[in-house]
């Protein structure tokens, strides 16, 4: 992901998308409906960014290439469409590695695995795993929220003002909640000795073994592949 940052061109980027996708496609869980959706979500949207993108490209600096789309006196030129095309295809693989990480990996277990095989502290790992676990939490006490208000027939009405409406409502129960539950997770690993000692044993160890070595071995060679290509073929 950080490599993108420093290639042209849009050939590697859309390397690196095609190893992620095929890695999300035959390494994942998700459904069938999720696997198209993924398949003609990327290009779709590197397709959309690479316009947008290209609209604020300096018409000086592509005044020699021809034009796409004329409207009066401006006109959508070809190198303006290239430019934002290589920066919304780095945009993309950006967000497909992510996904293929994301997706693939339980945030507990990668939490875990962070403190357990490169020895982040646990003090910083376990506090993000916390975090993590807010969201389900505020998703659980919105829902009981939103049953509340139909228990006591509170109606916000239609249409955007509305559903403005009833976000606003559950603004201030939700905050009520989350510190609640803020307080109950400080007391609870403060009752556990969390950062007492500067080591911990784990309840659920995350284990590193030969298949991980050769998976990360072969992806890494993958993605080593595509650049070296990129390079060598002059796509960079």
């Amino acid at each position: 992901m950080i490599a993108v940052f420093f290639v042209g061109g849009f050939a590697i980027p859309a390397g690196l998308v095609a190893v992620a996708v095929l890695a999300l496609l035959f390494g994942s869980a998700m459904r069938w409906p999720q696997r198209v959706l993924l398949v003609l979500g990327f290009p779709l949207l590197a397709l959309v960014l690479s316009v947008t993108l290209g609209i604020w490209i300096d018409p000086a600096e592509v005044a020699g290439t021809p034009p796409i789309v004329s409207i009066g006196d401006w006109h959508f030129r070809v190198g303006a469409w290239e430019r934002g095309l290589e920066t919304s295809s780095r945009l993309v693989a950006i967000v497909a590695l992510a996904l293929f990480s994301g997706s693939t990996t339980a945030g507990g277990d990668f939490v875990r695995a962070l403190v357990q095989q490169l020895r982040v502290p646990y003090r910083f790992g376990y506090a993000g795993l916390a975090a993590f676990r807010f969201v389900p939490r505020f998703r659980l006490e919105l829902g009981i929220i939103r049953q509340a208000h139909r228990a006591r027939g509170i109606s916000f009405g239609r249409g955007p003002w509305g559903w403005a409406k009833r976000q606003l409502s559950s603004l201030v129960p939700l905050l009520a909640a989350a510190l609640r539950h803020s307080d109950r997770v400080a007391l609870s690993m403060d009752a556990r000795g969390f950062g007492y000692r500067p080591y911990r044993t784990e309840r659920h160890p995350i284990r590193f073994r030969p298949c991980d070595a050769a998976f990360l071995a072969v992806m890494l060679l993958l993605f080593a592949a595509v650049f070296v290509a990129g390079v060598l073929l002059g796509l960079a």
